[in-house]
């Protein structure tokens, strides 16, 4: 049975490089509008992709609301013409000024972002206010993960003294769950609804107190669970390009991988050990070594040892592989591996097609 990942003409195609499987990018789309019963409730996060083009196929697909960590996809979601576009982020110091660079250069696209504290409020306010305009904001609350966001108890506070300030309006709350990932889905669900349990209590405050708060809840793991809350936008993110890490942990949700990182062997040091062109700089590296790529191609290497430039990895006394010998690898963590190539080579019937630059995985765009 033929494979779906071989390129008929990579010989024009250097290495290591990111490739990407449009097809099946748009599969992927098509697939997450069906586990949800309204596509404006899609948020989707653009850190996976970084990407116009794939900004575009979201759009064309009917989403109009998206997630961002940085300026530059805040940007690059501006020059796509993206209707709603919300910075994840409590921007802080100069950020807030480029911040009011992206409303002011930007004006088809609605800008919004994170707070979590009155004093982050208040130095927004005040540049709002130089600025004469008027900034939306969601409370980020911290559901469990710890590393940013307002404890729940306290959020009421924080949201009716925000709202009171004169050029912030407070559109709602923003609860990010990604410390939840268990394998077993109805842990997981547990866990997320446990999690999610004092965010509907506060809700319900705010209601009583006279506001109307939107809320966006969760990423990939937690995604099909918050898809079932009637009145939450959903946030997924690496859905689009997929990656073997969620294949293992959330196989309840079955996206196709749409990219790769191919690699050639440049070394055979040993009688067991073959060198991989994969270093560091090619694929993401925060995991052990055993979770950083899988081969599709050549599943039985094991990777041994990973410096900047060279992967090396164990195949077996007797094995075969070649000096050239081409390696198609699905990373386990395509998000951070996406932002170590600056342009993905697409590939439709197999054979290179163009490239997408991953315009966003620079810190700066144009503001």
């Amino acid at each position: 049975m033929e494979d779906w990942f071989s390129i008929s003409d990579v010989d024009q195609v250097d290495t290591p490089a990111l490739i990407v499987y449009p097809q099946r990018a748009k599969y992927n789309l098509d697939l997450l509008k069906t586990h949800i019963d309204n596509v404006d409730r899609l948020r989707p996060h653009v850190k996976t992709h970084k990407c116009k083009e794939v900004a575009l196929l979201n759009i064309e697909a009917g989403i109009n609301k998206f997630k961002c960590a940085t300026i530059a996809e805040a940007e690059m979601l501006g020059m796509c013409k993206a209707k709603d576009v919300l910075l994840a982020y409590q921007p802080i110091g100069p950020k807030i000024n480029r911040l009011i660079s992206l409303i002011r250069q930007y004006p088809d696209t609605k800008y919004s972002c994170l707070i979590d504290s009155l004093v982050s409020a208040q130095n927004i306010n005040t540049v709002a206010v130089s600025s004469e305009l008027s900034i939306d904001v969601y409370i980020d609350i911290n559901v469990g993960m710890n590393r940013s966001g307002i404890h729940p108890h306290e959020a009421l506070a924080l949201y009716e003294q925000s709202s009171k300030l004169s050029n912030l309006n407070v559109v709602g709350l923003h609860a990010y769950d990604g410390h939840i990932h268990d394998v077993d889905l109805d842990i997981r669900t547990q866990r997320c609804n446990e999690s999610f349990a004092p965010v509907e209590e506060l809700i319900v405050q705010l209601t009583d107190a006279g506001f109307n708060p939107v809320t966006i809840a969760g990423g990939t793991p937690t995604f099909p669970i918050h898809a079932k809350r009637k009145d939450v936008e959903c946030s997924p993110g690496t859905f689009i390009y997929w990656d073997e890490g969620y294949g293992k942990a959330c196989k309840e949700q079955e996206f196709l991988p749409a990219a790769l990182v191919i690699s050639r062997v440049v070394s055979l040091p040993d009688e067991t050990r073959i060198c991989a062109d994969l270093g560091h700089k090619s694929i993401a590296s925060e995991n052990t070594l055993d979770k950083r790529v899988i081969f599709l191609n050549a599943p039985e290497l094991k990777p041994v040892g990973h410096s900047e430039e060279h992967l090396v990895l164990e195949a077996g006394a007797g094995h075969t592989y070649k000096i050239g010998d081409l390696l198609y690898g699905l990373p386990y963590h395509i998000c951070p591996t996406v932002a170590l190539y600056e342009r993905a080579i697409t590939i439709e019937d197999k054979k290179v097609a163009g490239e997408w630059k991953t315009i966003a995985r620079d810190r700066k765009i144009n503001i």
